[in-house]
């Protein structure tokens, strides 16, 4: 083989291995992202029903229940509300009327199963996103009164 064949031959298998490992990267990112969907857009069928998302709101009050370590309670941005069922530890921070992110899938008869469920850190923070959604539904609600 020429000296000139040898250098192609290295450039394409770099080349070769450069994209098998993008590819590798961009499907190991690609399973770990969660999109935020507010309670108002999952009631309207635009969350993915097959995949992991987030949903945030408000914690209604009065719908939180406890079996044994399961959770049940609602998430609502004021429009909407969507059940939400959890299995584990909740964070300490976590109350009714307070902001909370779960992140899990849907059920098919509507009921969020969330893997993990995240509270707020202290009386003025709530997600960016929760606060976004919360926003646009009071937004909507004023203007259809």
């Amino acid at each position: 083989m020429k000296p000139r064949q040898k250098r192609m031959a290295l450039i394409v298998g770099g080349l070769i291995t450069l994209g098998v490992s993008t590819a590798l990267v961009m499907n190991a990112l690609n399973s770990n992202i969660a999109f935020f969907f507010s309670p108002t857009e999952a009631a309207a069928g635009k969350a993915p029903q097959n995949k992991a998302f987030r949903i945030g709101g408000m914690v209604k009050e009065g719908s939180i229940r406890r079996d044994n370590l399961t959770v049940h309670f609602t998430i609502t941005d004021t429009a909407k509300e969507v059940p939400v069922s959890y299995t584990g530890i909740l964070p300490d921070l976590f109350k009714e009327g307070k902001g909370a992110v779960a992140q899990g899938r849907i059920n098919p008869d509507g009921t969020f199963a969330a893997t993990e469920v995240l509270a707020k850190h202290d009386e003025n923070y709530m997600p960016p996103e929760a606060q976004y959604a919360l926003d646009e539904a009071s937004k909507a609600s004023t203007k259809t009164k």
